[in-house]
């Protein structure tokens, strides 16, 4: 087995499970700007696609973290809501921002990058 470079995660939103939040996280800043979250992020999001009946896959982050935000676009994720500054790192507030995708679109990126 090869060196562990980060996570990815998901938890149930709802109980009825067709709502479900996903996390990436990639350990070294030194493997950031390589596309290896772009990939990890489309791997796990596609896996849990295929093996769960959820009918949306959703990342929330915060507005100063503008490389997450850019990794869900690339994977076709679109901008849900904004809770503006209800967020504080290193104290200043920031935007809590959802991002998601349904089922469906996850079939037509598919077919597209096939």
């Amino acid at each position: 087995m090869g060196p562990v470079y980060g996570t990815v995660s998901f938890y149930y939103e709802d109980a009825g499970q067709n709502w479900l939040e996903v996390g990436i996280i990639l350990l070294q800043a030194d493997r950031w700007n390589r596309g290896i979250g772009t990939r990890a992020l489309k791997l796990w999001v596609g896996h849990l696609f295929q093996t769960l009946p959820t009918v949306r896959v959703g990342l929330t982050t915060w507005s100063g973290n503008e490389r997450m935000m850019k990794v869900a676009e690339k994977i076709g994720m679109r901008l849900e809501g904004r809770v503006r500054q209800v967020r504080v790192v290193d104290d200043v507030r920031y935007d809590s921002i959802r991002m998601g995708m349904l089922r469906e679109e996850w079939m037509t990126e598919s077919a597209k990058s096939r």
